[in-house]
């Protein structure tokens, strides 16, 4: 649901790509853009980083579509994805988590807790929305299709949920590669998670978040918090990037 916004950290792209999907972004960061198109829901964008021991994947999206194509890059670059980084919990940044674990069992997922509050709040009166309108729609093959689709991923459950939950902000290696993981509430969703490698992930949101589970001004805060260069001056590997 929502668009990833780079900090204005990345030093200089490069035209050279892997995909013809993807757009580099800086030297080992590459960036695969989602869609918002009309009569159907979104996907978000999605970060690619080359790590010293694999992919990292920081959203992987809500429709099988964009998933094949992050899919598709790990093979074009002949990398094993090793880590997925979800920046919060809506189906269109965790959705394809399901097929990553299926095409590579090995991967380790990192998240805030904030999905398992989702799933008994509001992706649970969600699914209960589309189940009702599935009767009402069967005309409408490709809303079905939407809507069959969305309902697999809320049952899908514990295969959208983190490995590693994301409980403070701080340093981690992730696949060999230092980054920070760091940790807002009630921003958008009730947890959310931001990267630094410098990119950020996408707590930052163009034009403005989804508001039926944003909250206002703990997003000002939180856009107030990520402006300040406190926020990014102890980023392992930042000068470096």
């Amino acid at each position: 649901m929502h668009a990833f916004l780079a900090l204005g950290l990345v030093l200089a792209a490069t035209p050279a790509t892997p995909s013809a999907a993807a757009t580099e972004l800086a030297r080992g960061v590459h960036l695969i853009r989602g869609e918002l198109a009309p009569g159907r829901q979104p996907d978000g964008n999605s970060v690619l980083f080359r790590a010293p021991e694999g992919l990292i994947v920081v959203d992987t999206a809500r429709r099988r579509e964009h998933t094949r194509k992050l899919l598709d890059f790990a093979a074009a670059v002949g990398l094993t994805a090793k880590a997925i980084i979800n920046t919060h919990w809506h189906l269109d940044h965790v959705g394809g988590n399901v097929l990553f674990r299926e095409e590579f069992p090995g991967v380790r997922v990192y998240a805030s807790s904030a999905l398992a509050g989702a799933m008994t709040g509001f992706l649970a009166h969600f699914r209960a929305d589309l189940e009702n309108a599935i009767p009402k729609y069967a005309d409408k093959p490709e809303l079905l299709e939407q809507f069959k689709g969305d309902l697999a991923l809320i049952d899908a459950g514990p295969k959208l949920a983190p490995d590693e939950v994301v409980t403070a902000s701080g340093p981690r290696t992730i696949a060999g590669l230092p980054l920070a993981l760091n940790l807002e509430t009630h921003a958008v969703t009730a947890g959310d998670v931001w990267v630094l490698d410098p990119a950020s992930g996408d707590l930052v949101t163009l034009p403005v978040p989804f508001l039926d589970t944003a909250c206002l001004e703990r997003w000002q805060a939180s856009l107030a918090h990520l402006a300040k260069p406190t926020s990014r001056s102890w980023c392992p590997g930042t000068a470096s990037r």
